[in-house]
């Protein structure tokens, strides 16, 4: 992203947080390709049977972003964080209607590899979600790593970036989330 637009989305940013609620509606375009990208890796995570588009997950994230009551971001970066976990949070709540006329099962059973860095943890995204929230008691860095890398399907260098944080430091802390995944989803 130029160094133009860059600075233009992080106005627009502080614009939004600081209560101009045109701020959101402007920056909407400006990041409208990288959130569609976002979408749709997450989406292709989903299986074939996903019936959610793109276009319906980022209108979604994009009314809970501008419905919530703290929305205090202070770069592109932060912004991407929170809709990363907005994103995940809508594809988990489509799971849980579309499974809502299902019979619950005792046991959620997700295959993953160690060795497949973003490759996908299974269908059933609630068990995901909900053992994700266990990590992120046990190491928040480690649950935003995941969810950056495999929600947001960003790269490690991406995920560095984000986190402000080096391409090691994802790198290790990705692995030690993927094993601590695979055992808490088995």
């Amino acid at each position: 992203m130029a160094d133009d637009k860059l600075n233009q989305v992080n106005e627009l940013l502080q614009r939004f947080s600081e209560g101009d609620e045109t701020g959101l509606y402007d920056l909407l375009p400006m990041v409208y390709q990288e959130l569609r990208a976002m979408a749709g890796r997450q989406l292709a995570r989903q299986g074939r049977d996903h019936t959610l588009q793109a276009t319906a997950l980022i209108n979604e994230a994009y009314l809970r972003l501008a419905n919530q009551e703290y929305h205090s971001w202070e770069d592109r970066r932060q912004f991407l964080l929170v809709a990363a976990t907005v994103m995940r949070r809508v594809l988990v709540d489509y799971a849980r209607s579309r499974n809502a006329e299902k019979r619950p099962q005792s046991h959620h059973r997700i295959d993953m590899e160690a060795e497949d860095l973003g490759g996908d943890f299974g269908s059933d995204l609630i068990a995901m979600d909900q053992v994700l929230e266990q990590l992120a008691e046990v190491d928040e860095r480690q649950a935003r790593i995941v969810e950056l890398r495999y929600f947001a399907g960003l790269s490690i260098h991406e995920t560095a970036e984000t986190l402000d944080v080096s391409d090691r430091t994802v790198v290790r802390e990705w692995r030690m989330a993927l094993a601590w995944l695979k055992r808490r989803l088995k």
